[in-house]
């Protein structure tokens, strides 16, 4: 475990349960649910590489061949391989660390995380590398945040879902909460009240998936394309050598 500290915030990121943040404490405030009994989708703050969210039973084509992923939300593939895999640990301090994981897939690649803490908010790089073949990626986080007091999360714009709980590319307006749905264009800051904090998520992503169908739990996920982007188009290609990143904060204050 590596723990990280800044003013009266501390992280905890366990390198081995997927290079995931464990738990974030802010003046004795847990942010993120920490039971690890119901499984890696449920707990902490995880990185999502090398895509996010589902593929439509773990099949796409790509360059014209079929490509199958192993099941791990049946009948669907979800959310990449390096959030259950083992990280390495490049480097860390008080405040920071490097954590970097090879992609266990047809492709290959290595993936690569940054973290930095201060005292009102953490700080993570995350980023995907092609390295002996092309390949497509979607990167993103999952952070499990702790039922919030309340909420403000408006956007735009949401995808549609089907009858298989897959995101089709057909935009409408918002539906009523609960949620578990990918949005575009955030109409304001995305916060909300833990306590006495108010923290507010942000990204560089341009795709937000919002989930909170179980009452213990928010999740708040940016990613850099809808969930089944290899299908319905959104993800990035990588030729060998090249790199996708993205960048996600969780900032509060009093």
């Amino acid at each position: 475990m590596i723990e990280l500290e800044a003013g009266d915030a501390q992280v905890t990121i366990d390198p081995d349960a997927g290079g995931r943040v464990a738990q974030i404490t802010v003046g004795g405030v847990d942010l993120l649910v920490d039971e690890r009994s119901g499984g890696p989708l449920t707990w902490g703050c995880y990185p999502m590489a090398p895509w996010a969210g589902r593929v439509r039973e773990g099949r796409f084509r790509f360059d014209d061949t079929a490509v199958s992923l192993p099941i791990n939300l049946a009948p669907h593939a979800i959310h990449g391989t390096a959030f259950t895999d083992s990280w390495s640990v490049a480097d860390a301090g008080r405040d920071y660390c490097e954590l970097a994981c090879d992609l266990r897939w047809q492709f290959g690649g290595r993936t690569h995380q940054h973290l930095h803490l201060d005292e009102h908010g953490l700080t993570l790089m995350l980023s995907v590398l092609a390295t002996t073949s092309a390949m497509p990626a979607v990167i993103g986080w999952h952070p499990c945040f702790r039922a919030p007091q309340w909420s403000d999360l408006e956007f735009a714009r949401m995808y549609t879902r089907d009858q298989h709980h897959i995101a089709v590319p057909t935009l409408v307006p918002p539906k009523p909460r609960p949620w578990d749905d990918c949005f575009l264009e955030p109409l304001g800051p995305l916060r909300f009240r833990q306590q006495h904090l108010t923290v507010t998520v942000d990204s560089d992503c341009d795709h937000w998936v919002v989930y909170d169908e179980q009452p213990h739990l928010l999740c708040i996920e940016p990613q850099s394309g809808p969930p089944d982007a290899f299908t319905i188009g959104g993800a990035a290609r990588l030729e060998p050598g090249a790199l996708l990143q993205r960048r996600m904060t969780i900032r509060w204050a009093s």
